[in-house]
């Protein structure tokens, strides 16, 4: 009788072994591009990924479920086409300064932006939905009840950092502070898919050997500094 099993097949040892190799090398390939390309620049198109969000389900509601929220796939074309929008990305949900300083600040100048042309405001962070929401709510954002998002600025999880990979801001701070990969702290105007502005937090080093930092710096990427972008625009 014939053997018809591999020698992979036979050892599963093997198997694994080969599976968490190419996985070790697929990841490693991917910070290495990153590193090369560098972070965004203004001109280019934001990658297009797709974020896993929560939203209010009105047939939940109605069946009176005690969690009347549902998982929708949202695109970034569908936060950017078509619209300008300023984006402010940090590195977590419930850490001091983002909590304190940054989302509240944008929040504060919400109308502000409205009235210079901004469509919308989105937070980006590496976490998933279910924190983002519990943020959102303890910092006090008013409650969009129809989508579960909120009224003004809006918190997108960016759980497996695919956006922020993309946008080459990906960096972690696993030495100091614990966290694995994160975003780097910045902002961004984005007309149409295509980054208009940029403002990114001094600091950031481009190499994949130096992207475990120990500062974070607060000092271009606030609300009051994205005016200021909006408005020198105008002027040009």
């Amino acid at each position: 009788m014939s053997d018809t099993h591999s020698s992979d097949e036979r050892n599963p040892k093997k198997i694994k072994m080969t599976k968490g190799m190419q996985l070790f090398r697929g990841i490693k390939r991917t910070m290495a591009t990153l590193a090369q390309g560098g972070p965004i620049q203004v001109g280019a198109t934001v990658p297009s990924v797709t974020f896993k969000c929560r939203v209010r389900d009105a047939e939940l509601k109605a069946k009176g479920e005690e969690n009347p929220f549902a998982w929708k796939d949202v695109t970034s074309e569908d936060l950017f086409k078509g619209k300008r929008s300023v984006i402010f990305c940090l590195p977590g949900a419930f850490t001091p300064t983002c909590s304190s300083t940054h989302v509240p600040g944008y929040e504060k100048k919400y109308e502000e932006l409205k009235a210079a042309g901004i469509d919308e405001v989105y937070c980006f962070s590496v976490n998933d939905a279910f924190v983002m929401r519990q943020w959102g709510l303890k910092l006090g954002l008013t409650e969009d009840m129809e989508t579960g998002n909120f009224k003004n600025v809006k918190l997108i999880p960016d759980g497996a950092a695919l956006f922020t990979r993309g946008m080459g801001l990906n960096c972690v701070w696993e030495v100091e502070r614990g966290f694995g990969e994160r975003s780097w702290r910045y902002s961004a105007l984005i007309n149409d898919m295509k980054v208009e502005a940029i403002n990114i937090e001094p600091g950031f080093v481009n190499s994949e050997e130096t992207r475990d930092f120990g500062p974070d710096p607060f000092e271009v990427s606030d609300a009051d500094t994205m005016l200021k972008t909006i408005n020198a625009l105008k002027e040009e």
